[in-house]
């Protein structure tokens, strides 16, 4: 049976645009009004952060909507803050939203003397009260395993889906690029979608951020490319695949990425890559050179995370919103139904 208490929405300073669409879009479904409870975040002049709620939350759904993105540190003490004061407050339950985990590339220690710092991570949350944590395209799955509450692991490949059927029209000549060989299942979970072949760029790096040798294993030659990932930061890598894509014979490459962390010359990179066009969601807040970026396109997460807390605060499947079938009528206005 639902609970007959209302979810409530809360927010840091993350990604204030997105939980403000999420909440709209919410109200649309419920035939009513919800927003995001009034509350302050601030910090003090040393860097302490401060969180003070003016709403009673006694016995209530509430729903912390943070991702952990630059400023990592900040924003994660942000969430870890929130729901502790959101737990003093007597919460019925507290359910961490956070489109993009950070610290999800540090999964696994790479060589001696080194941390697992996702682990650490997901123990700092649950010891902070929360209860369930809804994500988006984590780095790796087994992350969901570091944690010893529900964690509900949403994709972006249902909706790349529904933008590439209406975006590139006819599919016949679209070849789906991973652009490396851990990549591989979620680039072939778009290109089952889509019923596109699947290519992938072996990639050798030399040291972090530099790739030293790019091979393509599949032929893209006559292909419109789409290479997909869950992570874009510097977009070195993104770039040089896309020159090694087009020396191979490709007609176009376009790239569809999870999280936008775009950072330091990422965007010049991409403005001036032989890259057609990159699409990222709002799970990071864009910055305004992102914005700016004519190659860069932005399609929003806000209408598959309201229902997803629905499903949530309703005891209902959010794997559901994996099926074309359920998500098209969640988006509909925004891509025509394929």
């Amino acid at each position: 049976m639902p609970s007959i208490i209302e979810p409530k929405l809360i927010s840091g300073n993350a990604n204030l645009p997105l939980a403000r669409a999420v909440a709209r879009r919410m109200s649309m479904h419920r035939g009513m009004s919800v927003g995001l409870v009034d509350a302050r975040v601030e910090r003090f002049n040393d860097g302490e952060i401060f969180v003070e709620v003016f709403e009673n939350v006694r016995g209530e759904d509430m729903f912390i909507v943070q991702p952990t993105s630059r400023p990592a540190n900040d924003n994660l003490m942000e969430l870890l803050i929130i729901a502790d004061a959101l737990r003093r407050s007597s919460a019925a339950r507290i359910t961490a939203v956070i489109p993009y985990f950070g610290y999800a590339r540090q999964d696994r220690r790479t060589k001696a003397r080194t941390p697992i710092s996702a682990k650490l991570v997901a123990n700092l949350i649950a010891e902070a009260g929360i209860e369930r944590v809804l994500t988006m395209d984590l780095h790796a799955a087994q992350i969901q395993g570091f944690f010893d509450i529900p964690v509900d692991n949403l994709y972006a490949s249902p909706i790349f889906a529904l933008d590439i059927r209406h975006h590139f029209g006819d599919l016949s000549d679209l070849m789906i690029v991973s652009p490396d060989v851990g990549g591989v299942a979620r680039a072939r979970e778009l290109a089952t979608r889509i019923h596109a072949p699947l290519s992938i760029v072996d990639k050798r790096r030399e040291k972090p951020g530099e790739v030293a040798e790019m091979t393509v294993i599949g032929e893209v030659a006559g292909k419109r490319c789409i290479i997909v990932d869950d992570i874009c930061d510097t977009a070195g890598t993104l770039c040089k695949a896309a020159e090694v894509l087009m020396a191979e014979g490709a007609t176009e490459v376009h790239s569809y990425i999870s999280h936008g962390v775009l950072s330091g010359p990422a965007v010049d990179r991409i403005s001036k890559s032989v890259m057609k066009s990159l699409v990222i969601t709002d799970s990071i807040e864009p910055s305004a050179a992102v914005v700016a970026c004519p190659q860069i396109r932005i399609v929003p997460t806000a209408p598959m995370f309201a229902q997803a807390i629905l499903n949530i605060w309703n005891g209902t499947s959010v794997s559901s919103l994996f099926d074309h079938e359920t998500l098209v009528p969640i988006y509909e206005g925004m891509y025509r139904a394929a």
